[in-house]
């Protein structure tokens, strides 16, 4: 995917939609300076070529009860490829993790966890992660507030 191939239009039909995934065509269309029967067009040859992957609702975690969130820094004793996999599938199949990333470095993983409350967060880490195959160090940090929470991608739309 190359984004030299984006016009000011895609960019920003791309940008609004990540702002605002539920904006109507129409309105889309009209910010986009574009008809709605192109703009319907654009968008679905965009996510064909997956600059879209999906659309998603952002819901408020601590009104569903999720109080805590923390990361979790994992280390591998072993980081061979079929190693680094278990892991990956492993996290993949853990609910609790929202986000993981194999890093470089000393650490292997960062999970971004969520829970309930610090009881079932520190469950989730002694019961579960550290008890995994192939882990070797387990060290976490807890969110006191986030400051800025900002999904996707900084778009540079033309003027």
């Amino acid at each position: 995917m190359d984004t030299r191939k984006l016009d000011a239009i895609d960019l920003r039909i791309l940008a609004e939609l990540q702002a605002n995934g539920r904006i109507t065509n129409v309105e889309l269309s009209r910010r986009a300076k574009i008809t709605a029967p192109p703009c319907l067009r654009r968008i679905r040859a965009l996510e064909k070529a997956g600059y879209i992957r999906g659309y998603h609702a952002e819901l408020n975690g601590k009104a569903l009860g999720f109080e805590v969130t923390g990361f979790v820094f994992v280390g591998l004793a072993s980081q061979k490829d079929g190693d680094l996999k278990h892991f990956e599938e492993s996290a993949r199949r853990w609910p609790q993790v929202r986000e993981c990333h194999m890093l470089s470095g000393e650490i292997d993983f960062l999970l971004k966890c969520v829970a309930r409350d610090l009881s079932s967060f520190q469950s989730f880490i002694t019961d579960t992660v550290t008890a995994e195959k192939n882990v070797a160090s387990v060290k976490s940090s807890l969110v006191i507030h986030a400051s800025k929470q900002e999904p996707g991608y900084p778009i540079d739309v033309p003027a």
